[in-house]
């Protein structure tokens, strides 16, 4: 049962990285297990980043395993492709939450996730969730070092901004409205 369910996580995990920015450039050279371990590690607090599982999307989008945790975290490297630091980690349930959001299915509600960004993130639509670039409706917005809270009854969302050009330096609502609001929150 472990193993199924570490293969869903990844392949969980491979999904978003492909929908959210592409497959890794052909052009640029893959860096070291150990680079992207530190990457990964760069995610989280460093207790959470130290038990974590690591994995990593090879050139082809599969996804590798490239050390095994104990928290029940894992965390992905940046993504080279992109335009910034994008290094995510993630618990259990914010893995359930992705799943829900790249099947364009509900998520559970009340079934409160966790997910790191602390390096950074890549720009997004604030009101999309599934916007691939800027358009003039979209509220495209630049992230920012931050933590996400998903999975929340709505009632806990309702009580922080959902402003469509939310102040990124202050917690604000990414995808307002939708089965996949979460609460964005910054660190730096």
């Amino acid at each position: 049962m472990r193993a199924i369910e570490s293969r869903y996580r990844i392949t969980i995990v491979a999904a978003m990285l492909v929908a959210a920015s592409g497959v890794l450039a052909a052009d640029k050279p893959m860096p070291s297990d150990a680079q992207l371990i530190a990457s990964a590690m760069r995610a989280a607090p460093p207790a959470v980043g130290k038990g974590a599982t690591i994995i990593a999307m090879s050139p082809d989008g599969t996804m590798r395993t490239l050390r095994q945790g104990t928290n029940g975290y894992t965390c992905m490297p940046d993504n080279p492709a992109t335009p910034g630091p994008d290094p995510m980690c993630m618990d259990k349930n914010a893995f359930e939450w992705a799943q829900a959001w790249m099947g364009h299915k509900p998520p559970v509600v009340g079934k409160i996730g966790v997910m790191y960004m602390l390096e950074g993130g890549t720009d997004a639509s604030n009101t999309d969730p599934y916007a691939k670039k800027p358009l003039p409706n979209n509220h495209w917005i630049k992230t920012g070092p931050h933590f996400m809270i998903v999975g929340a009854d709505p009632a806990f969302y309702d009580t922080y901004p959902k402003n469509p050009d939310p102040d990124t330096s202050m917690p604000y609502v990414m995808w307002p409205g939708t089965p996949y609001e979460h609460l964005m929150a910054p660190v730096k």
